[in-house]
């Protein structure tokens, strides 16, 4: 699916891109993780005597609402690339056809929002195909859309059998993802963490399939420990989901999965930063008090298991890390993640929190790979196909 080389001189590269961005009150653009990710892919297609048609949503606009109107992020895209960047006001009207239809190698166009459409996210088929005059090839490059069936993801590809691809950060997304799920090199962690078991449910039952190994910390703990007859005080606890935990448990022992959940915990008399603390056993937390963090002893166990795993996997917090006091144990995996990812280890980390967790430690560039992805991710850990991927290699 990599992008020939011989197919892009004077070609037009009609190239999905995520570039729904934070934007601040004045429009500027607060957060350019995903424009900068998507460089490559745009720098690869322009080096090779191409030139690149950049089409995106951003944000949920009711109608044509002009705070979500792409041109905002433009000057970010030009900053990052270094060159100017030509915006067309619409991305199907004939004005937008005539600008990509004149494009030189070498130029780069960004069509205004698709979701001022209504049949973006309706997949609508004539509605991709107006699209699709765009460009003399497909490539989609933005994982975390590819669970989206929207036309500029999945219906599109239909219309470019024979020159549709992955970017190259698509590629890399799904070989990281791959390399988990598909995993030969043993022991494999998966550390799991976050509030609730119900949000990440199918994953864990996914990865009984894969892992050696499954760290299951956060507030999702806790519903665990009562499942197992622990008192857990005020913590956290899905009742509903108490029987789901119990079958986890069984089906983890049937298929040689140890399942690790945090021996202490870090409680407090209150959700506060200031509020008091102390150590506790996790499955012993006193009435009028809560969890909020793993303790010192689960945070020895849990990088031992780390150093010792060739492959692993986290999505989700060990606490609530956005408060210093119940911070270490998110702080604790980040830099045993690092220190694994120097011996040799495959470490892949996704999901909002978790990212945030690395950046605040300033890791993020000392682990193997970094998902974009949110959503796709996580379903893709839950074994679906996603459409977006799916469109790229189909064939016929």
């Amino acid at each position: 699916m990599a992008i020939p080389v011989n197919e892009l001189r004077g070609k037009r590269a009609l190239i999905r891109v995520d570039f729904n961005v934070p934007l601040n009150e004045a429009l500027e653009v607060t957060d350019d993780t995903r424009i900068r990710a998507a460089m490559p892919t745009i720098r690869y297609v322009l080096e090779h005597g191409g030139s690149a048609v950049l089409m995106s949503h951003l944000g949920r606009p009711k109608q044509n609402e002009a705070k979500f109107s792409l041109q905002h992020i433009v000057p970010a895209i030009e900053r990052h690339l270094g060159k100017s960047v030509i915006f067309a006001g619409d991305c199907i009207s004939a004005e937008a056809r005539a600008i990509t239809a004149s494009m030189k190698p070498g130029d780069v166009v960004l069509l205004e929002n698709l979701r001022y459409h209504n049949e973006e996210k309706q997949g609508d088929e004539f509605f991709a195909g107006q699209l699709a005059e765009h460009g003399d090839l497909y490539i989609n490059d933005a994982f975390g859309t590819a669970h989206r069936a929207h036309a500029s993801t999945a219906v599109i590809a239909r219309f470019f059998q024979h020159a549709k691809y992955f970017g190259l950060l698509m590629e890399a997304e799904v070989t990281s993802i791959q390399r988990v799920l598909n995993a030969t090199e043993k022991p494999v962690t998966a550390i799991i963490g976050g509030a609730k078991i119900s949000d990440k449910l199918l994953i864990v039952e996914n990865l009984l399939e894969v892992a050696d190994h499954i760290i299951i910390g956060g507030g999702m703990s806790y519903t665990f420990f009562k499942a197992l007859g622990g008192e857990i005080g005020d913590s956290l606890c899905e009742d509903d989901r108490i029987e789901t935990c119990r079958n986890i448990l069984s089906k983890a022992e049937a298929a040689g999965v140890v399942i690790h959940l945090p021996v202490d915990a870090v409680i407090a008399d209150r959700f506060a930063h200031d509020a008091e603390t102390k150590t506790a056993p996790s499955n012993a937390i006193a009435p009028g008090w809560m969890g909020l963090d793993i303790g010192t002893e689960a945070r020895k166990q849990f990088t031992e298991i780390i150093e010792n795993s060739k492959i692993v996997l986290w999505n989700g917090p060990m606490g609530v890390f956005e408060m210093d006091a119940f911070s270490k144990g998110t702080e604790t995996i980040a830099h045993a993640l690092a220190a694994a990812t120097k011996q040799g280890c495959f470490t892949l980390v996704g999901g909002g929190d978790s990212v945030s967790a690395l950046n605040k430690c300033g890791l993020a560039d000392a682990v193997s790979y970094v998902s974009t992805g949110g959503g796709a991710m996580l379903e893709s850990l839950e074994g679906k196909v996603l459409p977006g991927i799916a469109a790229i290699q189909a064939v016929g």
